[in-house]
C-alpha cells in the first residue's frame, strides 16, 4: 500500500528546494516503479518466474552475508 507523496512548503523555500524534497519522497514511496511495473500486463506465469528469481536473488544475499561474516578473522 502507497501513501500520496506531499510536501508542505515554506516561505523562505525555493521552489528547486521544494522539488528535490518532492522528487525524493516519490522515489522513496515507489510511485514511478510501481507505474512503470503496471504500464504493461504481466502474464501470471512471468510474474512468478519474476518473483522466484527475486528470493534466489535475496537467498544468495544472505548466505553471502553469512559466508562473509564467517570468514572474519577476529
Amino acid at each position: 500500500m502507497f501513501y500520496m507523496p506531499g510536501i508542505k512548503i515554506d516561505s523562505e523555500d525555493g521552489f528547486e528546494i521544494a522539488l528535490k524534497r518532492f522528487r525524493k519522497q516519490v522515489e522513496r514511496a515507489g510511485v514511478i516503479s510501481e507505474c512503470r511495473r503496471r504500464e504493461a500486463y504481466e502474464k501470471p506465469s512471468i510474474a512468478k518466474k519474476r518473483k522466484e528469481a527475486a528470493a534466489r536473488k535475496r537467498l544468495m544475499k544472505r548466505l553471502r552475508r553469512i559466508r562473509r561474516r564467517e570468514a572474519r578473522d577476529y
